[in-house]
């Protein structure tokens, strides 16, 4: 296949700046101690830290026809991505983001939808799209043209032609379970935080989260879950919670996004399971470790040495339950 990875949806310019712990009054100024530029977004981060990971990778989404469009298309270009499927969009701008992160890593941010609305997969384009081995469908909830029918049927000949497939979301209100319910059939992991999970299915228990989807034809359910690692559960039955790396954490913004890198690297390489799984939270562990998506992802072989060496943090709260019976 011409791609190890398709990566498609959810791609956005961000400025990020830190730290940030409350917004000047008036038309005041604080001064803080670090400014970046970053692509980001559940598709535009995987691409770019799959692409660092020796991956050759495709994007397809939106930009505007403005200065952010030309930087994240210049920015894809130099991590080798292939954009020959990315879309200027008339009258809209690049999907863009002001993150403002704490002390803590936290980081609320301010978001402008724009093309990533806008873009759709036309007949001619299918080919391409689907000349894959992995296809990451990232931030459903956001792709207005492409969300619902349109992007069921791409999933559907998406598994018809063999690919493997990878499922993120945006939309995590209850309301929004119509937004994916016709790609479960369709899907072989499906990787939400913790919380988009439980709003969507309405179930709080991890493994009662995991065997709501997984009985709506979802394959596995790969849960993950910030400072408490992630829960994988497949069909058949495999299930294990895998423990976070301990990091000195600078900024979460892009962790879940690359965690999908990681986890699509994994498959690719024939990891296995609890392997693709640890890969995937090295990944994110890294990321947290800079300001900015991807920040602390260089390479296949780095991450794969801090995986084998770097300390778990030992289950606790939340994360405990995962591992009862």
């Amino acid at each position: 296949m011409r791609y190890d990875l398709t990566s498609m949806g959810f791609i956005t310019f961000d400025c990020l700046g830190r730290p940030v712990s409350a917004l000047p009054p008036g038309g005041g100024t604080y001064f803080i101690d670090e400014i970046t530029l970053a692509v980001s977004g559940a598709a535009g981060s995987a691409v770019i830290a799959a692409s660092r990971y020796g991956l050759k990778t495709l994007a397809v989404g939106g930009v505007g026809n403005d200065l952010m469009g030309d930087w994240v298309l210049q920015r894809l270009a130099h991590f080798g991505v292939d954009t020959a499927t990315m879309q200027r969009c008339p009258g809209v701008g690049t999907s863009s983001s002001i993150v403002t992160t704490r002390p803590n890593g936290e980081r609320p941010a301010l978001h402008m939808k724009g093309a990533t609305a806008h873009f759709e997969v036309t007949a001619a384009m299918r080919d391409q799209v689907l000349d894959c081995r992995v296809l990451l469908l990232g931030g459903v909830g956001l792709m207005d043209r492409m969300d619902g029918a349109p992007n069921v049927a791409l999933l559907k000949e998406a598994k018809r032609r063999g690919c493997i497939t990878l499922l993120d979301v945006f939309a995590s209100r209850p309301e929004d379970l119509d937004l994916i319910e016709g790609l479960m059939p369709y899907t072989d992991y499906f990787l939400p935080s913790i919380e988009e999970a439980a709003a969507l299915s309405g179930k709080q228990q991890h493994k009662e989260i995991a065997a709501f989807f997984l009985d709506r034809g979802i394959g596995c359910v790969t849960l993950t879950m910030g400072a408490e690692g992630a829960y994988y559960h497949h069909a058949d039955g495999t299930r294990f919670h895998q423990p976070p790396f301990g990091v000195e954490v600078v900024c979460t913004c892009g962790c879940g996004d690359v965690f999908n890198a990681g986890f699509a690297t994994g498959l690719c390489h024939g990891l296995d399971a609890q392997d693709t799984v640890r890969f995937a939270q090295a990944t994110s562990a890294l990321n947290a470790t800079g300001l900015g998506s991807q920040a602390g992802v260089r390479s296949y072989e780095h991450t794969l040495k801090i995986m084998n060496s770097w300390p778990l943090q030992k289950p606790h709260g939340n994360a405990a339950s995962a591992l009862e019976t």
